[in-house]
């Protein structure tokens, strides 16, 4: 959407009773939309009718994260939503979170350690699947990286991984809430402090590997491969355990990603980072995998 239809303007209208102002697109130009809401700024996720079940599926998560871990997780106030029922598109309306997504140029110990805890928190909130927060068994589950993979070809490195996840099967089996897509640019941070968890779409029940194996990949491919240690303590700390299948889950994590990096470098750039260019993303993650994999033989797993 180029714009907001007046449909949906109307529509946001008479969700906060006042009249809306489109201030200016905060994603390449697009959705979400900031406006404008009488004296305040609100924030509108818009989504075509075919993916307004991601739609429900953010709404659900971020209502139950609101409601079962309040400042612990913290999430924009959810104020209004249409699953393609009135407006014929999936839209959301949240308050305003101050703060920025920008990822810092040189890594920061701490900010990573406090990555890695929400996603120890949000890995500790346990729910029954549902519709809207299904079963997830690796990131950002409804891209098709496996069928890029066949149409690119790939090298003998995601072969490998491929392999290896298909043989492997984590020893924890404990479920609990997983963010699903959970990296940098999906937070925001004000004063060195964790402002808002953002973009539930990918939300469901998995095992805690899949937001942890997220987060030290997406370490790994800003800062180099022992960034992702730091996201790693903080996890640790936060849970009160060592985590379980760590190659396991940096396996799965690098395979989310196309094999050619794709779109990431340019969500990185729009993040505050364009030296991360496709070349440096993928020869990081191409050494995070192979750490992974390295490590892979020697651990104790179960066989598939």
């Amino acid at each position: 959407m180029a714009y907001p239809d007046a449909e949906v303007l109307d529509w946001a209208a008479a969700v906060l009773d006042t009249e809306v102002t489109v201030l200016r697109g905060l994603r390449h130009g697009g959705s979400p939309w900031l406006l404008r809401a009488g004296g305040r700024e609100v924030v509108m996720r818009v989504a075509r009718a075919e993916l307004a079940a991601e739609t429900a599926t953010e709404v659900a998560a971020m209502t139950y994260v609101a409601r079962v871990a309040g400042s612990a997780v913290p999430v924009a106030e959810l104020l209004g939503y249409d699953l393609a029922e009135r407006t014929g598109y999936g839209l959301m309306l949240t308050g305003r979170v101050p703060g920025t997504s920008v990822i810092p140029s040189a890594p920061d110990p701490e900010r990573l350690r406090a990555l890695g805890a929400v996603a120890a928190r949000i890995s500790s909130i346990k729910l029954t699947p549902a519709a809207a927060l299904p079963v997830r068994s690796r990131p950002i589950e409804a891209e098709d990286f496996a069928g890029m993979r066949r149409e690119q070809g790939v090298p003998d490195l995601l072969v490998a991984a491929e392999a290896a996840v298909a043989r492997i099967r984590p020893v924890d089996g404990r479920l609990g809430l997983v963010h699903g897509d959970l990296w940098h640019g999906n937070t925001l941070w004000q004063d060195g402090r964790l402002t808002a968890v953002l973009d539930w779409d990918c939300a469901g029940v998995g095992p805690a590997g899949i937001d942890l194996g997220s987060l030290r990949c997406d370490a790994a491919w800003c800062h180099g491969v022992e960034a992702a240690e730091h996201v790693l303590r903080g996890w640790e700390a936060e849970a009160g355990r060592p985590a379980s299948d760590v190659p396991y889950w940096d396996a799965v994590a690098s395979l989310a990603s196309p094999p050619d990096m794709g779109w990431f470098p340019i969500s990185m750039s729009a993040q505050g980072r364009p030296d991360l260019t496709s070349e440096v993303m993928l020869e990081r993650r191409d050494a995070f995998l192979d750490a992974a994999l390295r490590r892979l033989a020697p651990v104790r797993m179960t066989a598939g």
